[in-house]
């Protein structure tokens, strides 16, 4: 698993855009961009105030979690997809990358069918702004000599030493 890459506000903005698209062509409720331990990346769409994204991220990672583990004794190593179905809400949980999880809530408006086939050009699409965000956020910054030197005056002044 790789770091989670710093997000812009362009790289938040992107995939917001991603997620109205898709929620736009799915027909689906609300869906999140979570990372493997529950985060939430990026959210969209109608979350009824009954609903805790936040909740619903955390047992999400963690169903997703299970579900691998699932697969490794099937001899997979992986299951790319999981679906829940209840009586009124489905929802569908999708990998983008080996540390990120699209997260997609549906009901009777819509099919399993049309959120699987749009969420796989969201997932490409997000996998790709991830990746360019963990590329940029890799480039190293010089802030030059005087921001250390600064710092160490600041700490030499609070433990009482003179340079």
């Amino acid at each position: 698993m790789h770091a989670m890459p710093i997000l812009t506000i362009e790289a938040a903005e992107s995939l917001l855009g991603v997620l109205e698209d898709f929620l736009d062509s799915s027909e689906a409720s609300f869906a999140l961009i979570i990372e493997r331990g529950g985060a939430i990346l990026g959210q969209h769409g109608e979350i009824p105030p009954s609903i805790d994204p936040t909740t619903v991220a955390a047992l999400a990672a963690g169903s997703f979690a299970a579900t691998k583990e699932l697969a490794h004794r099937i001899g997979e190593s992986e299951f790319s997809a999981l679906h829940q179905q209840g009586k009124e809400r489905q929802i569908f949980m999708s990998a983008v990358n080996e540390d990120t999880i699209l997260v997609t809530v549906f009901g009777a408006r819509t099919t399993l069918g049309l959120v699987r086939f749009y969420s796989v050009r969201a997932v490409k699409r997000i996998a790709s702004i991830l990746e360019h965000a963990r590329q940029q956020s890799q480039i190293p910054i010089d802030l030059g000599d005087t921001v250390l030197d600064n710092a160490c005056e600041v700490f030499d002044e609070r433990d009482g030493r003179r340079r």
